[in-house]
């Protein structure tokens, strides 16, 4: 038995020997076709890379106002919150009045008071004219009635000084939107003590929104009102604006010496103010092949790209040159040229030569419109 094991061992060694042998005489194995879609390849094309000086900087409204407290008095009322429209004049916070609606009861009064004081004494000056010309009236007497007619005139009109200036205290109780907009920061709560300038709410209108940017001073000069600028905005992912310089400030910042540059928008942008932003103002623009860095394989300095010619696989290698700050991609200066047909993104396993099968034209259309249906 144990023979016969031992046979049935043997004959299984010399038979593995001898499928190795064979496969080390058919040579090493062909790589397995590459299937790619429409989706995989790229397609090379010229376009327009656009350099020039950085701008960083804030999205902020032209229009904005910072509405603060201008008498001192308890909150007695809020009717607006963060986010809520409002119309020009619209009361947006109210103050409590008790103790100058006194005030302004008091300064009527006082008014009325000095009102007829001024009346009678105007009477009293023209009857002792009167007089006077008929020789009834001593000029004493005249001068005398003069002096009072003058003095109560004097006591009238600050009284209605004093009025007019409780009907403006009675006024600031109610806080009222300057302009169409938004209320972009309510500051306060019923039952807080509003002192004489203490901020309470922010309006702001979103339909004025601009880039506020900074500017190296080094590459200043090149900027010029009129430049377009394009940009993106945190928080809102690839979405590209783009904008005018309106206004380059004739003085830096004496600490970062960097030049405030006013960009004004030519599309809505989000309604939010003080999101982060960076871009880039077109001082030159010229065709150049850009690719991402998804398409580049690199290893240190070198960089290649894999290209379909012919149904297979080429490793080709490429120069690079300066990388557009606003798209992430790479200047290709050499290397490939225009209609080159790409891997989009290749992969690590990829053999030069290796065969590229693709589907017919009728079924990549087909499956292409298949997906965008789905999407």
């Amino acid at each position: 038995m144990r023979l016969l094991m031992l046979g049935v061992l043997c004959g299984c060694l010399a038979l593995a020997g001898c499928n190795r042998q064979a496969d080390a005489k058919a040579g090493p194995k062909e790589p397995s076709a590459l299937l790619v879609g429409p989706e995989d390849v790229l397609v090379l094309r010229a376009g327009t890379l656009v350099s020039g000086p950085l701008i960083t900087g804030t999205v902020q409204p032209e229009r904005r106002a910072d509405l603060r407290a201008e008498i001192s008095a308890v909150v007695k009322e809020v009717l607006k919150e963060n986010g809520d429209p409002v119309k020009k004049g619209d009361l947006l916070v109210r103050l409590d009045d008790t103790a100058i609606r006194d005030l302004m009861v008091s300064a009527q009064e006082s008014e009325r008071s000095a009102r007829q004081a001024y009346e009678q004494a105007e009477r009293q000056l023209q009857r002792l004219t009167t007089l006077r010309a008929s020789g009834m009236a001593s000029a004493q007497q005249l001068e005398d009635a003069e002096i009072r007619r003058n003095t109560t005139q004097s006591d009238h009109v600050a009284a209605k000084a004093r009025t007019v200036q409780a009907r403006q205290q009675l006024q600031r109780t109610e806080v009222r939107a300057p302009f169409d907009g938004i209320v972009a920061e309510r500051k306060l709560s019923v039952g807080d003590t509003a002192a004489v300038g203490k901020e309470l709410l922010k309006v702001m209108d979103p339909r004025t929104l601009r880039l506020e940017g900074l500017v190296s001073a080094d590459a200043i000069q090149s900027v010029q009102r009129g430049q377009v600028v394009n940009f993106r905005v945190n928080g809102f992912g690839d979405k590209d604006f783009t904008g005018k310089v309106r206004l380059v400030s004739p003085a830096a910042n004496p600490m970062t010496r960097q030049v405030e540059v006013l960009v004004d928008v030519d599309e809505a942008l989000p309604r939010m103010s003080g999101l982060y932003a960076q871009g880039r103002i077109a001082t030159q623009s010229g065709a150049a092949l850009t690719l991402g860095a998804a398409s580049l394989v690199r290893v240190g300095e070198s960089a290649w790209v894999w290209r379909i010619n012919d149904g297979k696989l080429q490793k080709v290698a490429v120069a690079l040159g300066e990388r557009d700050a606003r798209s992430g991609e790479y200047v290709v200066r050499s290397g490939v040229a225009a209609g080159d047909r790409l891997l989009r993104t290749p992969i690590a396993t990829l053999k030069e030569g290796q065969a590229v099968q693709e589907p017919p034209a009728g079924v990549a259309a087909a499956a292409a419109s298949a997906s965008s249906a789905v999407r």
